[in-house]
């Protein structure tokens, strides 16, 4: 919870951060876009390292462990969606960043060297899994992860469509591949389409400003996967589904995006959205991604760069994450 003083409760695990990703979230939280940012505020929510101390009650961690630590750093442990390892849409969800921690603190996150969270919101971090690579699943991974399982994209057979091929893109479609489905990337920019299938093996390539090809490709998916942030149109999505299909949103865009009712109407579609995973199934995810060899395609950067790395980010000028090296170049004073 990046607690200030870094003192370790009996319940807390403190890591020696090494890896931190950066998010497109950190960019809205940074410029306060959607209005809930507490100054001084330190950003950082895809967060790994080495376990430094543990508590006197910590059961699952000792020293020297790999481990990390996503947006969560607290919930009530007693709502029903608490009680259902949902502690992602707890009503008194304490997240990592600019919350007020139970007692009173408020919370700072992984641009620091130093990380203390309460066990419950840590995760093992398996050895075959490289700690830099792995950063963004803490984030971008369970973020793509949860609505593939939720919403049963992940049974072989399904059809899936992913549209924007950034830091949940491109890992969307490695999830998409490990569980058998087929997946099809939606985007607007054609010189991604060696990418998506020779790289990242997908089965087919969507141009989305291309009439003919999104009309050729209608009521053909089971589901899809958009990613986006940007403000853009859901109309030509919402007939790329089956009746029955469902869009689901993960992206924040700052304004409202416009819903057409009437398309939903002819097939009994559906539009929804999807905000991360619980613990149980962050650490679920993490140990899929380990069998199966997804990690993320990152560009390691040292901490003095982090102002330039957030101005390319805004041009989405990244394969596909960055992720900053805490360990080596961010020194406490």
């Amino acid at each position: 919870m990046g607690k200030l003083d870094w003192a370790t409760g009996d319940c807390d695990v403190k890591l020696k951060v090494l890896y931190c990703g950066i998010c497109h979230s950190d960019l809205h939280f940074i410029k306060n876009e959607w209005g809930m940012t507490r100054y001084p505020f330190v950003p950082g929510h895809e967060i790994v390292g080495v376990v430094m101390e543990v508590g006197s009650k910590v059961q699952k961690f000792k020293v020297g462990d790999k481990a990390g630590v996503g947006g969560i750093a607290g919930s009530c442990q007693s709502c029903d969606n608490c009680s259902n390892n949902l502690e992602c849409y707890c009503p008194n969800l304490i997240v990592i960043h600019g919350s007020t921690y139970h007692d009173g603190s408020i919370t700072y996150g992984g641009y620091s060297d130093i990380m203390v969270a309460d066990e419950h919101y840590v995760v093992r971090i398996p050895d075959k899994l490289p700690l830099d690579a792995s950063a963004p699943l803490l984030c971008a991974g369970i973020t793509v992860y949860s609505p593939f399982k939720y919403f049963g994209f992940d049974k072989p057979g399904m059809h899936v469509g992913v549209v924007g091929l950034g830091g949940l893109g491109h890992l969307a479609v490695k999830f998409a591949k490990a569980f058998g489905v087929k997946v099809t990337v939606i985007s607007t920019s054609p010189s991604k389409k060696k990418e998506a299938i020779e790289n990242l093996g997908a089965d087919s390539f969507l141009v989305s400003r291309d009439p003919l090809q999104m009309e050729a490709a209608m009521g053909t998916m089971d589901g899809i996967i958009d990613t986006v942030s940007a403000i853009h149109p859901l109309l030509p999505l919402i007939n790329l589904l089956k009746s029955h299909g469902k869009l689901v949103m993960l992206g924040a865009p700052e304004k409202p995006l416009e819903l057409p009712v009437f398309p939903l109407l002819l097939g009994r579609k559906t539009v929804v959205g999807s905000s991360g995973g619980g613990m149980k199934e962050m650490q679920e995810m993490i140990d899929f991604a380990a069998e199966h060899n997804i990690t993320s395609a990152i560009e390691v950067i040292p901490i003095d760069y982090l102002n330039t790395a957030m101005e390319r980010l805004v041009k989405a000028d990244v394969r596909y994450r960055f992720v900053i090296d805490i360990g080596n170049t961010l020194k406490a004073t």
